[in-house]
């Protein structure tokens, strides 16, 4: 889908890894944000917003691929809510991509099919099993990255508080969401705390021209 603005919300501190922003976290030779970003812009966004809040002059200064613009979030502690407001604020018109920079298994591949499967307006969302696709859709669970049709991202930012993004948004319109089964390819895993830093070595490398 042309036209679409990706937001990356790249503002969290780590509290809980302690290993500083995760925005800068190596993966494969570069950094998290680096990698997010450049997924999303190969999978077809037109450009990226990036959300940085903590340990903003540091991660300032990673590179970036082109078609990224840098959003400063001062209100970052207060929540992902926050950040998910200025993101959609900062992306302009257009459908709106939101992903999370600590999802090192997102790649250009399932943005590619989210935006091929999206509706207009309605609101398209990566989901995964638990069940490591089991039949039926009772473990079928919302994750990320989440597309958002234009009147439904200034919506949700609105309603945006605490950690919650467009948690609360989503969950009070699930019938304008459409889930896509990604658990084949991924399980959707997010970096919180040090258990899951394996995730960094044993994803594969990611195909990367920028």
């Amino acid at each position: 889908m042309t036209g679409t603005t990706a937001v990356l919300l790249a503002a969290g501190a780590g509290t809980r890894l302690g290993l500083g922003p995760k925005a800068l976290l190596p993966f494969h030779g570069r950094t998290l944000v680096h990698h997010a970003a450049t997924q999303l812009l190969q999978g077809g966004c037109g450009k990226v917003v990036v959300v940085i809040g903590a340990g903003a002059a540091e991660v300032r200064q990673t590179p970036l691929p082109p078609g990224c613009t840098v959003v400063e979030n001062p209100r970052w502690r207060e929540g992902m809510g926050t950040s998910f407001a200025a993101g959609i604020a900062a992306a302009g018109a257009g459908p709106v991509l939101v992903a999370l920079v600590d999802q090192p298994g997102m790649n250009h591949a399932l943005v590619e099919i989210l935006l091929a499967l999206h509706r207009p307006g309605r609101i398209t969302a990566a989901a995964y099993r638990s069940g490591h696709g089991a039949p039926g859709q009772s473990d079928l669970r919302r994750g990320n990255p989440v597309l958002f049709s234009p009147k439904h991202a200034a919506a949700a930012a609105a309603m945006a508080t605490g950690d919650s993004g467009g948690r609360a948004y989503l969950a009070a319109h699930p019938d304008v969401v459409d889930l896509v089964d990604f658990s084949p390819y991924a399980d959707g895993a997010d970096i919180d705390t040090a258990d899951q830093l394996h995730l960094l070595e044993e994803l594969p490398p990611p195909h990367e021209d920028a």
